[in-house]
């Protein structure tokens, strides 16, 4: 109980430092200033910081650092030095080697590849990128979520927002499986109003649990499953064909339940190019 209550001690900190790193990407983002956010000793900061997230303060701002910028190669036009420059990166050159190390691609390239296979699968000319798309019966999940509102590619806030929670309230489980919730379809929807809940699985679906922490049911049935292997900038790339080609040509009829994503991998221990998404939509 001890143990617990000591625990729970660091959760308000987590969530503050969490939301300030998502929040000020485009600052100089010092440890020693978080280290005060979290009203702890830089050193003992660090270590408690790196026991919950699997990584570094340095790491976390990095990722999310190159996570946006990759996002902003392939769905805005804006000069890759500019992009460099927002995200940190004094140079073109530094940009470029560090991204290239993660990414598997040099920023330019990789603009090339995700902003030529957008356009062409918009508009039906040709199949530069096919995918595999397999039906999948599942049985309903009970989760434990926390809700996001904005632009889906940031919903990493809310997922790192839930670990936290989960281990100051010693309620983590090993193992457990990952899931995006979508709520909107944001061709329709405004970014910042877009809703979406980041979760976890649970084997004890009766457990109360207090905001910002809710019960999340996920529905069971049919569904159609796309598994994507790459980054999460590229994931639009995919929703693109499974609803612009893919679904039109199967002449599936979708059911009146929310998309959803299962995260067998995660971006703190998985390279980008590396991490898999299954997009699942529930059908008829």
């Amino acid at each position: 109980m001890h143990q617990t209550c000591s625990w729970a001690l660091y959760e308000g900190r987590l969530r503050r430092v969490t939301a300030y790193i998502h929040d000020h990407l485009d600052e100089d983002l010092d440890m020693e200033r978080l280290a005060e956010i979290a009203c702890l000793s830089p050193y003992h900061w660090h270590r408690i910081y790196r026991a919950v997230q699997g990584e570094t303060l340095a790491q976390t701002v990095r990722r999310l650092r190159l996570q946006r910028a990759a996002n902003a190669l392939v769905s805005t036009a804006e000069p890759v030095i500019a992009i460099a420059r927002q995200n940190g990166y004094p140079s073109l050159a530094s940009f470029s080697r560090v991204f290239k190390t993660s990414y598997g691609l040099s920023p330019a390239d990789y603009r090339k590849r995700g902003g030529h296979v957008a356009i062409k699968t918009a508009i039906g000319q040709g199949d530069m990128r096919m995918y595999d798309v397999e039906f999948r019966t599942m049985e309903p999940v009970k989760a434990i979520g926390v809700d996001h509102r904005g632009p889906y590619i940031t919903i990493g806030k809310a997922f790192e927002t839930l670990w936290g929670l989960l281990w100051a309230r010693n309620l983590a489980e090993p193992g457990a499986k990952m899931y995006g919730v979508y709520y909107d379809d944001p061709e329709g929807v405004a970014p910042d109003q877009l809703r979406s809940a980041a979760c976890v699985a649970t084997s004890k679906p009766d457990m109360a649990v207090e905001a910002p922490l809710r019960p999340i049911a996920i529905a069971g049935g049919r569904y159609a499953v796309l598994t994507h292997k790459g980054p999460y900038s590229e994931l639009h790339l995919a929703y693109t064909w499974l609803y612009g080609q893919w679904l039109p040509a199967a002449n599936i009829e979708v059911r009146n339940e929310p998309a959803i994503e299962i995260y067998p991998n995660t971006p703190q221990d998985t390279a980008p190019q590396d991490l898999i998404t299954e997009i699942c939509i529930p059908v008829v």
